[in-house]
C-alpha cells in the first residue's frame, strides 16, 4: 500500500518551488500525493493561484479558507486560528501518513501544530536559516521543533537545526528545492513572456518584489515609497513589480504599485502573481532584481543574475557574492541599483556560485520520504 504524503501550499512562492517535489511524489510507485490548499491560493486580491495548482495536474484534496481581508496582526492572528479549525478537519478527512511543509509562513505554523496534536509527522523543507527582520524567523524554527524529517538548504542549516536538539540522521542537506527548476523546467523567451503578460515588454527591465517586514519597525509604506523613488532614477529600464504576500502591511503596499503603475503603464506592469513559469522566466532576463523576496538570495544567483536585498527582512540568511544589501533608503536602493547594474558587476554575478546547492533536492527528498518507517516519536538531541 502507498505511504499517503500530504503536501501543503499557501502562497504562490512556496507552490513554485514545491512544484517538483510534488511532481516527483505524484509520479513515485510507493507513495500517493495529497494536496492542501489554503492562504493567498485562495484569496482573489492575490490572484487565485489555487487554479494555476489545477491546471499543472495536480487534483487539490483539500481547500482551507484562512485569511481574513486584514492588514493587521490581529487579522494573522485571527487567520491562523480560523486555519487551525480547518486543518484539523482537512486532516481528519484525508488522514495523510506524512504532511510536507515548505518554510516559515504562519499559514505552515497552522497546520503544522495540528499535525503535531494529531500525531502526523512532519517534514519540514528550508529549516535552520535565519530571516532576522520577520516574525517568519520564529515560526521557521517552531515547525523545526515540531517536525520529524527536515531538509534543509545549506551545510550551516543543517548544523542549525541540529543544534536545536534534531537527531542528525533525521536532517538532510539537499540544496534548495527550488533549485530543481534550472534543470526540469522549460523558460519562455522574451516574445513568449510578453505575450503570456500582456504587456509590450523588452529588455532591459527589472523585477521587483518588496514584502512587509513584520517583526522590526521598518514602515512597508515608507520603505516601499523609498523603492519607489530609487526606481524613478532609471527610467530607461522598464519594471515588473509583483504584489506583496498577505503579511500584515502588505496590503498596504498594494494600492501604491497600482498607481505607480498606472502613472507610467508603458513602462511598469504590476501582477499579483507571475507563477513560477513566468517568474523564473522574467528573472532569467531581468537586468537585476530587486527587493526583500527570499527568491532574490536563493534562486536569482543561479541564474547569473545581480540581486539588490533591501532593509532586514532576510537578514542572516546566506547569500552568493550576487547579493548587494542595502537601507530601505531611496538613495541607499539607488547607489546598490546602479552597482547592480554596472557592467563589472552584472558580468561577475554570471560567475557568482550559489550556496543553496545544484538543483537536485526532489528527488533526494522523494528517496528518503519513500523509506522514512513512520515513526512519530522522536528524542531530543544533545550537542556533546
Amino acid at each position: 500500500m502507498k505511504r499517503k504524503v500530504a503536501v501543503f501550499t499557501g502562497t504562490r512562492a512556496e507552490y513554485g518551488l514545491l512544484y517538483w517535489l510534488m511532481k516527483d511524489i505524484q509520479t513515485s510507485t510507493r507513495l500517493e500525493l495529497q494536496v492542501i490548499v489554503s492562504g493567498m491560493h485562495l484569496s482573489p486580491e492575490f490572484g487565485e493561484t489555487w487554479k494555476l495548482i489545477e491546471q499543472d495536474g495536480f487534483n487539490i484534496d483539500a481547500k482551507v479558507e484562512m485569511l481574513l481581508s486584514s492588514d493587521t496582526t490581529v487579522g494573522v492572528v485571527k487567520s491562523m486560528g480560523l486555519g487551525t479549525l480547518g486543518f484539523a478537519d482537512a486532516l481528519d478527512r484525508l488522514r495523510p501518513d506524512m504532511l510536507v511543509v515548505l518554510g516559515d509562513r504562519f499559514e505552515a505554523l497552522a497546520i503544522v501544530q495540528a499535525a503535531l496534536i494529531m500525531r502526523i509527522p512532519v517534514a519540514h523543507l528550508h529549516g535552520g536559516e535565519i530571516t532576522e527582520g520577520a516574525y517568519d524567523d520564529a515560526i521557521r524554527h517552531a515547525i523545526s521543533k515540531m517536525a520529524n524529517l527536515h531538509f534543509v538548504a545549506a551545510e550551516p542549516y543543517r548544523r542549525r537545526v541540529i543544534q536545536m536538539g534534531e537527531s542528525p540522521e533525521r536532517v538532510f542537506n539537499v540544496g534548495a528545492v527550488g533549485l530543481d527548476h534550472l534543470h526540469r523546467s522549460p523558460i519562455m523567451g522574451l516574445e513568449e513572456l510578453a505575450t503570456s503578460l500582456g504587456f509590450a515588454l523588452h529588455s532591459p527591465y527589472l523585477l521587483v518584489t518588496y514584502h512587509p517586514v513584520t517583526l522590526l519597525e521598518e514602515s512597508p509604506e515608507q520603505s516601499f515609497i523609498a523603492l519607489l523613488e530609487a526606481l524613478d532614477h532609471f527610467p530607461e529600464y522598464q519594471v515588473i513589480l509583483t504584489y506583496p504576500n498577505a503579511d500584515n502591511g502588505g496590503r498596504a503596499i498594494i494600492p501604491l504599485l497600482e498607481a505607480y503603475a498606472q502613472r507610467q503603464p508603458q513602462r511598469v506592469l504590476a501582477i499579483p502573481s507571475l507563477g513560477f513559469k513566468r517568474y523564473l522566466s522574467a528573472v532569467s532576463m531581468a537586468a537585476a532584481v530587486v527587493g526583500n523576496s527570499s527568491s532574490g538570495i536563493i534562486e536569482v544567483p543561479s541564474f547569473g543574475i545581480s540581486s539588490v536585498n533591501i532593509g532586514v527582512r532576510q537578514q542572516g540568511r546566506l547569500a552568493a557574492d550576487s547579493v548587494l544589501h542595502c537601507q530601505p533608503r531611496a538613495e541607499a536602493i539607488e547607489r546598490a541599483l546602479r552597482k547592480a547594474l554596472s557592467p563589472e558587476f552584472a558580468e561577475a554575478s554570471k560567475k557568482a556560485a550559489n550556496p543553496y546547492g545544484q538543483g537536485n533536492a526532489a528527488a533526494v527528498i522523494v528517496n528518503v520520504l519513500e523509506r522514512f518507517d513512520g515513526t512519530f516519536h522522536k528524542s531530543f538531541y544533545d550537542l556533546s
